[in-house]
């Protein structure tokens, strides 16, 4: 029991979710980099660069340049076992997004910094507000001319019904974007363009440092203090509880695309997010250290090749394929979440002339 709740502890399960063209993807893709998942990030849609994002795995992903389909990966960072659902961002798949929500213990909602919170957005968070599920809005692509950063917040709090906790803060945006300051961390992060996966991590003792101006001009180091001022005085402090609750959502800055950003959301995220969670069923609630064997079925991957498999959920994923059908699921036992072998017969093996033919 004790091995399993140790288990249990290191495991971190989380959705991304936005409307579409949002940097989902792209986001996904640099944290699995930032990770150690992956050598090289892919791109949705690119001419320079070739590799294709992990999670749009499938060929009508890899053409439209969009997912269909939520996508289940993997990493180890800090010591943690990280489960990443890249979830699909168009309404026309949303069922899929749905299902997928209702087996992670947290979400990561990105929002384009130059469009705001757009209709899909509204819609996916108000499905983790119903769940009390604990929310992080990641405020992307600040490398472009985009919304003032107060009335983002305004915007999220107003449509999103989020009560909101700025964990970082841009100095400046698009051609005057020179990083971020990070309230969580009392660091300054310098912007660099196209960085690989280090990034200038200024420590500063307070905003009134010399060195702030030195390194984004005394303009924006004035506007950072004064923009401060106003979050600490306006928003409150950040409280885990309150987040684990589902009652404030931390608000991040960066630049997917640029790898700006991200290792600092990463860093925050294995820090506060909930391990594992009990499911309520319509008999009863169902603990993740339980000693019987329990599982979350949530999707099923049908006509999949079983070699193109993109990693495991919570606690473990069943790779194997049932006749082309691959279930994923969340289960409580992750050192017995797995099929028997030799894997049972079902479902019954399809004639030759239903091959191709989908799942019913």
């Amino acid at each position: 029991m004790e091995q399993l709740d140790k288990e249990i502890a290191i495991r971190r399960t989380f959705a991304i979710v936005s409307h579409p063209d949002a940097g989902k993807t792209t986001l996904t893709e640099k944290l699995l980099l930032f990770g150690g998942a992956i050598q090289e990030a892919g791109a949705v849609k690119s001419n320079k660069i070739k590799k294709t994002t992990t999670s749009d795995f499938m060929e009508i992903e890899k053409q439209r340049g969009i997912s269909v389909a939520t996508s289940v990966m993997a990493f180890e960072y800090r010591d943690l076992k990280i489960n990443i659902l890249d979830t699909p961002g168009h309404k026309d798949f949303a069922e899929d997004t749905y299902r997928t929500l209702t087996a992670v213990d947290s979400v990561i909602v990105v929002i384009d910094v130059a469009k705001g919170v757009e209709e899909q957005t509204e819609r996916l968070v108000e499905v983790c507000r119903m769940r009390q599920t604990p929310i992080i809005v990641f405020i992307n692509k600040l490398d472009r001319e985009g919304l003032d950063g107060f009335d983002l917040l305004d915007e999220i709090e107003a449509k999103l019904k989020l009560k909101v906790t700025p964990l970082s803060w841009p100095a400046g945006m698009g051609q005057r974007f020179k990083g971020v300051y990070s309230m969580y961390k009392k660091n300054l992060v310098l912007f660099r363009p196209h960085s690989k996966q280090t990034d200038d991590v200024v420590e500063i003792s307070s905003l009134d440092d010399p060195a702030l101006d030195k390194h984004v001009g005394e303009a924006l180091a004035a506007e950072l203090r004064h923009d401060t001022e106003i979050l600490e005085t306006v928003y409150p402090a950040f409280d885990r509880e309150d987040y684990l609750n589902g009652k404030v959502s931390p608000v991040f800055f960066g630049s997917a695309v640029n790898n700006f950003g991200v290792r600092e959301l990463l860093d925050c995220f294995v820090e506060i997010a909930p391990p594992p969670l009990p499911r309520i069923t319509e008999e009863r609630l169902v603990r993740p250290n339980e000693e019987v064997f329990s599982g979350f079925v949530f999707k099923i991957h049908a006509n999949i090749d079983p070699g193109t498999g993109t990693g495991s959920p919570s606690c473990a994923s069943v790779r194997e394929s049932l006749n082309g059908i691959r279930p994923i699921f969340m289960c409580g036992r992750p050192d017995r979440c797995a099929f028997p072998t030799p894997l049972p017969s079902w479902p019954p093996k399809r004639r030759s002339s239903m091959k191709h033919s989908p799942a019913m």
